[in-house]
Protein backbone atom coordinates (compact mmCIF):
# COMPACT_ATOMS: atom_id res chain seq x y z
CA UNK A 1 0.00 0.00 0.00
CA UNK A 2 1.23 3.46 -0.85
CA UNK A 3 0.28 4.97 2.50
CA UNK A 4 -0.04 3.23 5.86
CA UNK A 5 -3.02 5.37 6.83
CA UNK A 6 -5.10 3.39 4.31
CA UNK A 7 -4.47 0.05 6.07
CA UNK A 8 -7.17 0.29 8.79
CA UNK A 9 -9.86 1.56 6.36
CA UNK A 10 -8.97 -1.32 4.01
CA UNK A 11 -9.42 -3.85 6.82
CA UNK A 12 -12.76 -2.36 7.88
CA UNK A 13 -14.18 -2.21 4.36
CA UNK A 14 -12.91 -5.72 3.60
CA UNK A 15 -15.09 -7.01 6.44
CA UNK A 16 -18.14 -5.95 4.40
CA UNK A 17 -17.20 -8.42 1.68
CA UNK A 18 -17.92 -11.24 4.12
CA UNK A 19 -21.43 -9.90 4.79
CA UNK A 20 -22.67 -9.92 1.22
CA UNK A 21 -20.87 -13.19 0.54
CA UNK A 22 -22.83 -14.83 3.34
CA UNK A 23 -26.13 -13.45 2.02
CA UNK A 24 -25.34 -14.80 -1.44
CA UNK A 25 -24.33 -18.19 -0.02
CA UNK A 26 -27.78 -18.60 1.52
CA UNK A 27 -29.59 -17.58 -1.67
CA UNK A 28 -28.92 -20.67 -3.76
CA UNK A 29 -29.98 -23.03 -0.97
CA UNK A 30 -33.16 -20.99 -0.50
CA UNK A 31 -33.85 -21.55 -4.18
CA UNK A 32 -34.15 -25.32 -3.74
CA UNK A 33 -35.75 -25.04 -0.27
CA UNK A 34 -38.59 -22.86 -1.56
CA UNK A 35 -39.20 -25.22 -4.48
CA UNK A 36 -40.16 -27.84 -1.89
CA UNK A 37 -41.62 -25.86 1.03
CA UNK A 38 -43.69 -23.48 -1.12
CA UNK A 39 -44.28 -25.94 -3.98
CA UNK A 40 -42.98 -23.73 -6.80
CA UNK A 41 -41.34 -24.62 -10.12
CA UNK A 42 -37.65 -24.25 -10.98
CA UNK A 43 -38.46 -21.32 -13.25
CA UNK A 44 -40.44 -19.48 -10.59
CA UNK A 45 -37.78 -20.13 -7.97
CA UNK A 46 -35.32 -18.15 -10.11
CA UNK A 47 -37.37 -15.04 -9.29
CA UNK A 48 -35.28 -15.06 -6.10
CA UNK A 49 -32.23 -14.37 -8.26
CA UNK A 50 -34.35 -11.89 -10.22
CA UNK A 51 -35.24 -9.92 -7.09
CA UNK A 52 -31.71 -10.16 -5.70
CA UNK A 53 -29.79 -9.07 -8.79
CA UNK A 54 -32.57 -6.87 -10.12
CA UNK A 55 -32.02 -4.72 -7.04
CA UNK A 56 -28.39 -4.28 -8.06
CA UNK A 57 -29.51 -2.99 -11.46
CA UNK A 58 -32.06 -0.54 -10.05
CA UNK A 59 -30.16 0.67 -6.97
CA UNK A 60 -26.52 0.81 -8.05
CA UNK A 61 -26.75 4.09 -9.98
CA UNK A 62 -28.76 5.93 -7.25
CA UNK A 63 -26.25 4.55 -4.74
CA UNK A 64 -23.41 5.99 -6.79
CA UNK A 65 -25.13 9.38 -6.92
CA UNK A 66 -25.70 9.23 -3.16
CA UNK A 67 -22.03 8.45 -2.52
CA UNK A 68 -20.87 11.14 -4.90
CA UNK A 69 -22.76 13.64 -2.76
CA UNK A 70 -22.29 12.20 0.74
CA UNK A 71 -19.20 9.99 0.47
CA UNK A 72 -18.28 6.33 0.79
CA UNK A 73 -18.86 6.09 4.56
CA UNK A 74 -22.50 7.19 4.44
CA UNK A 75 -23.08 4.94 1.45
CA UNK A 76 -21.85 1.99 3.51
CA UNK A 77 -24.07 2.87 6.47
CA UNK A 78 -27.13 3.22 4.19
CA UNK A 79 -26.36 -0.17 2.68
CA UNK A 80 -26.08 -1.85 6.07
CA UNK A 81 -29.40 -0.39 7.24
CA UNK A 82 -31.24 -1.63 4.13
CA UNK A 83 -29.57 -5.03 4.53
CA UNK A 84 -30.89 -5.29 8.11
CA UNK A 85 -34.44 -4.19 7.20
CA UNK A 86 -34.64 -6.76 4.41
CA UNK A 87 -33.38 -9.51 6.73
CA UNK A 88 -35.98 -8.72 9.40
CA UNK A 89 -38.78 -8.84 6.78
CA UNK A 90 -38.03 -12.53 6.21
CA UNK A 91 -39.80 -13.25 9.51
CA UNK A 92 -43.30 -12.02 8.49
CA UNK A 93 -42.79 -13.51 5.01
CA UNK A 94 -42.19 -16.93 6.57
CA UNK A 95 -45.17 -16.48 8.90
CA UNK A 96 -47.44 -15.89 5.90
CA UNK A 97 -45.80 -18.59 3.73
CA UNK A 98 -45.72 -15.97 0.98
CA UNK A 99 -43.17 -16.34 -1.81
CA UNK A 100 -44.03 -12.85 -3.09
CA UNK A 101 -43.34 -11.39 0.36
CA UNK A 102 -39.97 -13.15 0.34
CA UNK A 103 -39.21 -11.50 -3.00
CA UNK A 104 -39.94 -8.05 -1.53
CA UNK A 105 -37.77 -8.75 1.53
CA UNK A 106 -34.95 -10.06 -0.65
CA UNK A 107 -35.17 -7.02 -2.95
CA UNK A 108 -34.75 -4.66 0.03
CA UNK A 109 -31.90 -6.74 1.44
CA UNK A 110 -30.16 -6.80 -1.96
CA UNK A 111 -30.66 -3.02 -2.32
CA UNK A 112 -28.48 -2.70 0.76
CA UNK A 113 -25.92 -5.04 -0.76
CA UNK A 114 -25.90 -2.96 -3.95
CA UNK A 115 -25.01 0.10 -1.88
CA UNK A 116 -22.25 -1.82 -0.10
CA UNK A 117 -20.75 -3.16 -3.32
CA UNK A 118 -20.98 0.20 -5.10
CA UNK A 119 -19.03 1.72 -2.20
CA UNK A 120 -16.61 -1.02 -1.22
CA UNK A 121 -15.32 -2.28 -4.59
CA UNK A 122 -13.99 1.05 -5.92
CA UNK A 123 -12.91 2.14 -2.43
CA UNK A 124 -10.61 -0.87 -2.16
CA UNK A 125 -9.11 -0.24 -5.63
CA UNK A 126 -8.05 3.33 -4.74
CA UNK A 127 -6.79 2.63 -1.20
CA UNK A 128 -3.25 2.03 -2.41
CA UNK A 129 -1.09 1.71 -5.48
CA UNK A 130 -3.02 1.55 -8.79
CA UNK A 131 -0.55 -1.02 -10.14
CA UNK A 132 -1.79 -3.54 -7.55
CA UNK A 133 -5.49 -2.64 -7.60
CA UNK A 134 -6.52 -6.00 -9.13
CA UNK A 135 -4.53 -7.91 -6.49
CA UNK A 136 -5.93 -5.79 -3.65
CA UNK A 137 -9.52 -6.24 -4.79
CA UNK A 138 -9.03 -9.99 -5.28
CA UNK A 139 -7.66 -10.23 -1.74
CA UNK A 140 -10.66 -8.34 -0.31
CA UNK A 141 -12.99 -10.54 -2.37
CA UNK A 142 -11.44 -13.62 -0.73
CA UNK A 143 -13.44 -12.77 2.37
CA UNK A 144 -16.55 -12.59 0.22
CA UNK A 145 -15.79 -16.20 -0.66
CA UNK A 146 -15.44 -17.14 3.01
CA UNK A 147 -18.94 -15.83 3.70
CA UNK A 148 -20.27 -17.50 0.57
CA UNK A 149 -19.15 -21.01 1.57
CA UNK A 150 -20.27 -20.65 5.19
CA UNK A 151 -23.80 -19.75 4.01
CA UNK A 152 -24.58 -23.12 2.38
CA UNK A 153 -23.02 -25.07 5.27
CA UNK A 154 -25.33 -23.40 7.78
CA UNK A 155 -28.30 -23.52 5.41
CA UNK A 156 -27.76 -27.23 4.67
CA UNK A 157 -28.09 -28.01 8.37
CA UNK A 158 -30.98 -25.66 9.10
CA UNK A 159 -33.04 -26.09 5.91
CA UNK A 160 -32.46 -29.76 5.06
CA UNK A 161 -31.37 -31.31 8.35
CA UNK A 162 -33.64 -32.82 11.00
CA UNK A 163 -37.19 -31.57 11.49
CA UNK A 164 -36.37 -28.19 9.99
CA UNK A 165 -35.88 -29.86 6.63
CA UNK A 166 -39.45 -31.12 6.40
CA UNK A 167 -41.68 -29.72 3.71
CA UNK A 168 -43.63 -26.62 4.68
CA UNK A 169 -41.42 -25.66 7.62
CA UNK A 170 -39.81 -22.21 7.37
CA UNK A 171 -38.88 -21.76 11.04
CA UNK A 172 -35.18 -22.06 10.25
CA UNK A 173 -35.46 -19.28 7.65
CA UNK A 174 -37.00 -16.96 10.25
CA UNK A 175 -34.28 -17.68 12.79
CA UNK A 176 -31.27 -17.24 10.56
CA UNK A 177 -32.43 -13.96 8.98
CA UNK A 178 -33.36 -12.38 12.31
CA UNK A 179 -29.85 -13.18 13.55
CA UNK A 180 -28.38 -11.70 10.37
CA UNK A 181 -30.40 -8.50 10.84
CA UNK A 182 -29.14 -8.07 14.40
CA UNK A 183 -25.50 -8.63 13.42
CA UNK A 184 -25.73 -6.19 10.49
CA UNK A 185 -27.27 -3.48 12.68
CA UNK A 186 -24.41 -3.94 15.14
CA UNK A 187 -21.86 -3.47 12.35
CA UNK A 188 -23.74 -0.39 11.10
CA UNK A 189 -23.41 1.15 14.57
CA UNK A 190 -19.70 0.39 14.47
CA UNK A 191 -19.29 2.24 11.15
CA UNK A 192 -21.26 5.19 12.53
CA UNK A 193 -18.55 5.67 15.16
CA UNK A 194 -15.55 4.93 12.94
CA UNK A 195 -14.13 7.71 10.71
CA UNK A 196 -12.99 6.69 7.24
CA UNK A 197 -10.77 8.81 4.96
CA UNK A 198 -12.83 10.17 2.08
CA UNK A 199 -11.17 10.20 -1.34
CA UNK A 200 -13.09 12.51 -3.65
CA UNK A 201 -13.25 12.02 -7.38
CA UNK A 202 -11.97 15.56 -7.84
CA UNK A 203 -8.77 14.52 -6.01
CA UNK A 204 -7.95 11.76 -8.51
CA UNK A 205 -5.78 12.77 -11.46
CA UNK A 206 -4.70 10.39 -14.24
CA UNK A 207 -1.11 10.87 -15.34
CA UNK A 208 -2.21 10.52 -18.98
CA UNK A 209 -5.37 12.57 -18.42
CA UNK A 210 -7.58 9.96 -20.06
CA UNK A 211 -10.22 10.91 -17.48
CA UNK A 212 -11.04 13.95 -19.66
CA UNK A 213 -12.69 11.60 -22.14
CA UNK A 214 -16.41 10.76 -21.77
CA UNK A 215 -16.87 7.66 -19.65
CA UNK A 216 -18.20 5.43 -22.43
CA UNK A 217 -15.21 6.22 -24.66
CA UNK A 218 -13.04 4.18 -22.28
CA UNK A 219 -12.98 0.76 -23.93
CA UNK A 220 -11.82 -1.10 -20.83
CA UNK A 221 -14.86 0.21 -18.94
CA UNK A 222 -17.39 -0.18 -21.76
CA UNK A 223 -16.46 -3.77 -22.51
CA UNK A 224 -15.97 -4.41 -18.80
CA UNK A 225 -19.68 -3.76 -18.23
CA UNK A 226 -20.50 -6.35 -20.91
CA UNK A 227 -18.04 -8.89 -19.50
CA UNK A 228 -19.30 -8.39 -15.96
CA UNK A 229 -22.90 -8.88 -17.09
CA UNK A 230 -22.10 -12.26 -18.61
CA UNK A 231 -19.75 -13.35 -15.83
CA UNK A 232 -22.31 -12.73 -13.10
CA UNK A 233 -24.94 -14.42 -15.26
CA UNK A 234 -22.72 -17.51 -15.37
CA UNK A 235 -21.82 -17.47 -11.68
CA UNK A 236 -25.40 -17.07 -10.47
CA UNK A 237 -26.86 -19.60 -12.89
CA UNK A 238 -24.24 -22.21 -12.00
CA UNK A 239 -24.92 -21.89 -8.28
CA UNK A 240 -28.71 -21.50 -8.58
CA UNK A 241 -29.11 -24.91 -10.22
CA UNK A 242 -26.21 -26.66 -8.53
CA UNK A 243 -28.40 -28.57 -6.07
CA UNK A 244 -30.88 -29.48 -8.81
CA UNK A 245 -28.03 -30.71 -11.00
CA UNK A 246 -26.50 -32.89 -8.27
CA UNK A 247 -29.80 -34.47 -7.24
CA UNK A 248 -30.67 -35.25 -10.88
CA UNK A 249 -27.25 -36.65 -11.87
CA UNK A 250 -28.08 -40.32 -11.02
CA UNK A 251 -25.49 -40.35 -8.25
CA UNK A 252 -27.85 -40.83 -5.29
CA UNK A 253 -27.16 -37.33 -3.96
CA UNK A 254 -29.94 -35.90 -1.77
CA UNK A 255 -30.69 -32.24 -0.95
CA UNK A 256 -28.61 -32.03 2.24
CA UNK A 257 -25.56 -33.60 0.61
CA UNK A 258 -25.99 -31.41 -2.48
CA UNK A 259 -26.09 -28.30 -0.28
CA UNK A 260 -22.91 -29.50 1.43
CA UNK A 261 -21.29 -30.03 -1.97
CA UNK A 262 -22.30 -26.47 -2.85
CA UNK A 263 -20.36 -25.30 0.18
CA UNK A 264 -17.40 -27.37 -1.03
CA UNK A 265 -17.65 -25.57 -4.36
CA UNK A 266 -17.59 -22.26 -2.55
CA UNK A 267 -14.56 -23.38 -0.55
CA UNK A 268 -12.85 -24.01 -3.87
CA UNK A 269 -14.07 -20.57 -4.97
CA UNK A 270 -12.43 -18.99 -1.91
CA UNK A 271 -9.19 -20.96 -2.26
CA UNK A 272 -9.16 -20.00 -5.93
CA UNK A 273 -9.19 -16.33 -5.02
CA UNK A 274 -6.23 -16.68 -2.65
CA UNK A 275 -4.27 -18.68 -5.23
CA UNK A 276 -5.32 -16.31 -8.02
CA UNK A 277 -4.19 -13.33 -5.97
CA UNK A 278 -0.76 -14.96 -5.59
CA UNK A 279 -0.57 -15.89 -9.28
CA UNK A 280 -1.20 -12.26 -10.25
CA UNK A 281 2.27 -11.49 -8.91
CA UNK A 282 3.62 -13.69 -11.71
CA UNK A 283 1.03 -13.48 -14.51
CA UNK A 284 -0.79 -10.46 -15.89
CA UNK A 285 -4.36 -10.33 -14.50
CA UNK A 286 -5.93 -10.21 -17.97
CA UNK A 287 -4.02 -13.32 -19.11
CA UNK A 288 -5.05 -15.24 -16.00
CA UNK A 289 -8.65 -14.16 -16.60
CA UNK A 290 -8.55 -15.48 -20.18
CA UNK A 291 -6.99 -18.82 -19.20
CA UNK A 292 -9.48 -19.42 -16.36
CA UNK A 293 -12.45 -18.56 -18.59
CA UNK A 294 -11.35 -20.99 -21.31
CA UNK A 295 -10.84 -23.76 -18.74
CA UNK A 296 -14.41 -23.18 -17.55
CA UNK A 297 -15.70 -23.49 -21.11
CA UNK A 298 -14.22 -27.01 -21.22
CA UNK A 299 -15.60 -27.86 -17.77
CA UNK A 300 -19.09 -26.69 -18.80
CA UNK A 301 -18.98 -29.06 -21.77
CA UNK A 302 -18.33 -31.95 -19.36
CA UNK A 303 -21.22 -30.76 -17.17
CA UNK A 304 -23.58 -30.66 -20.16
CA UNK A 305 -22.58 -34.22 -21.15
CA UNK A 306 -23.93 -35.33 -17.73
CA UNK A 307 -21.44 -38.10 -16.92
CA UNK A 308 -22.62 -38.58 -13.32
CA UNK A 309 -19.82 -38.03 -10.77
CA UNK A 310 -17.33 -36.87 -13.41
CA UNK A 311 -19.68 -34.04 -14.34
CA UNK A 312 -20.35 -33.21 -10.67
CA UNK A 313 -16.59 -32.91 -10.11
CA UNK A 314 -16.30 -30.73 -13.21
CA UNK A 315 -19.06 -28.50 -11.89
CA UNK A 316 -17.20 -28.16 -8.58
CA UNK A 317 -14.03 -27.24 -10.46
CA UNK A 318 -15.88 -24.41 -12.24
CA UNK A 319 -16.14 -22.63 -8.89
CA UNK A 320 -12.34 -22.60 -8.53
CA UNK A 321 -11.70 -21.14 -11.97
CA UNK A 322 -14.45 -18.50 -11.82
CA UNK A 323 -13.09 -17.18 -8.50
CA UNK A 324 -10.95 -14.32 -9.80
CA UNK A 325 -13.30 -13.12 -12.52
CA UNK A 326 -15.54 -10.58 -10.79
CA UNK A 327 -12.81 -8.55 -9.01
CA UNK A 328 -10.44 -8.78 -11.98
CA UNK A 329 -13.02 -7.52 -14.47
CA UNK A 330 -14.05 -4.83 -11.98
CA UNK A 331 -10.50 -3.56 -11.43
CA UNK A 332 -9.60 -3.69 -15.14
CA UNK A 333 -12.83 -1.84 -15.93
CA UNK A 334 -11.93 1.01 -13.54
CA UNK A 335 -8.38 1.51 -14.85
CA UNK A 336 -7.56 5.06 -15.93
CA UNK A 337 -11.03 6.48 -15.24
CA UNK A 338 -10.00 9.27 -12.88
CA UNK A 339 -12.97 11.35 -11.81
CA UNK A 340 -15.34 8.88 -13.52
CA UNK A 341 -14.50 6.19 -10.92
CA UNK A 342 -17.65 6.33 -8.75
CA UNK A 343 -20.00 6.62 -11.71
CA UNK A 344 -18.23 3.79 -13.51
CA UNK A 345 -18.48 1.66 -10.38
CA UNK A 346 -22.25 2.15 -10.40
CA UNK A 347 -22.52 0.88 -13.97
CA UNK A 348 -20.29 -2.11 -13.24
CA UNK A 349 -22.49 -3.00 -10.27
CA UNK A 350 -25.62 -2.50 -12.41
CA UNK A 351 -24.23 -5.06 -14.85
CA UNK A 352 -24.78 -7.64 -12.10
CA UNK A 353 -28.36 -7.70 -13.44
CA UNK A 354 -27.05 -10.51 -15.62
CA UNK A 355 -27.56 -12.65 -12.53
CA UNK A 356 -31.28 -11.83 -12.64
CA UNK A 357 -31.80 -12.59 -16.33
CA UNK A 358 -29.75 -15.64 -17.27
CA UNK A 359 -30.91 -17.95 -14.43
CA UNK A 360 -34.47 -17.49 -15.71
CA UNK A 361 -33.27 -18.59 -19.15
CA UNK A 362 -31.56 -21.56 -17.53
CA UNK A 363 -34.76 -22.36 -15.61
CA UNK A 364 -36.82 -22.39 -18.79
CA UNK A 365 -34.30 -24.71 -20.46
CA UNK A 366 -34.15 -26.93 -17.36
CA UNK A 367 -37.95 -27.25 -17.16
CA UNK A 368 -38.28 -28.02 -20.88
CA UNK A 369 -35.19 -30.21 -21.39
CA UNK A 370 -32.91 -30.91 -18.42
CA UNK A 371 -30.79 -29.10 -15.85
CA UNK A 372 -27.64 -30.43 -17.53
CA UNK A 373 -28.57 -28.88 -20.90
CA UNK A 374 -29.23 -25.52 -19.21
CA UNK A 375 -25.50 -25.19 -18.50
CA UNK A 376 -24.97 -24.20 -22.13
CA UNK A 377 -25.84 -20.69 -20.91
CA UNK A 378 -22.78 -20.27 -18.62
CA UNK A 379 -20.60 -21.88 -21.31
CA UNK A 380 -21.50 -19.03 -23.66
CA UNK A 381 -20.96 -16.47 -20.88
CA UNK A 382 -17.42 -17.70 -20.18
CA UNK A 383 -16.55 -17.25 -23.86
CA UNK A 384 -17.41 -13.54 -23.51
CA UNK A 385 -15.23 -13.27 -20.40
CA UNK A 386 -12.33 -14.95 -22.22
CA UNK A 387 -12.60 -12.37 -25.02
CA UNK A 388 -12.51 -9.50 -22.50
CA UNK A 389 -9.33 -10.84 -20.92
CA UNK A 390 -7.78 -11.32 -24.35
CA UNK A 391 -8.61 -7.98 -25.99
CA UNK A 392 -11.56 -6.15 -24.48
CA UNK A 393 -9.75 -5.00 -21.32
CA UNK A 394 -7.34 -2.69 -23.16
CA UNK A 395 -7.59 0.99 -22.25
CA UNK A 396 -6.63 1.93 -25.82
CA UNK A 397 -7.85 -0.66 -28.31
CA UNK A 398 -5.23 0.44 -30.83
CA UNK A 399 -2.24 -0.36 -28.60
CA UNK A 400 -0.99 -3.80 -27.71
CA UNK A 401 0.63 -2.77 -24.43
CA UNK A 402 -0.43 -0.17 -21.93
CA UNK A 403 2.03 1.65 -19.70
CA UNK A 404 1.14 1.42 -16.00
CA UNK A 405 -1.36 3.98 -14.79
CA UNK A 406 -0.13 6.38 -12.15
CA UNK A 407 -2.64 8.12 -9.93
CA UNK A 408 -1.77 11.12 -7.79
CA UNK A 409 -3.82 11.92 -4.68
CA UNK A 410 -3.95 15.60 -3.78
CA UNK A 411 -4.45 16.38 -0.10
Amino acid sequence: MSKNKYLIPLILVTSLFFLWGFAYGLLDVLNKHFQETLNISKTRSTLLQGAYFGAYFLIALPAGIFMNKYGYRKGIILGLCLYAVGAFLFYPAAEQLSFNFFLVALFILASGLACLETAANPYVTILGSPETSETRLNLAQCFNGVGAFLGPIIAAFLFFGGSNGHQGNLDSVKIIYVIIGIVVLFIACFFLKTPLPEIKESDIVSSRELDKKPLFEHNNFKFGVVAQFFYVAAQVGIAAFFINYCTEANTGIQNAKAATLLSVGLVLFTVGRFIGTALMRVFAPNKLLTAYALINVVLCIIVILNRQWLSVYALLAVFFFESIMFPTIFALGLKDLGHHTKKASSFLIMSIVGGAIMPVVMGLIADKYSTAISYVVPLFCFLIVAWYGWKGYKVNASSEEEEPLKIVFRH
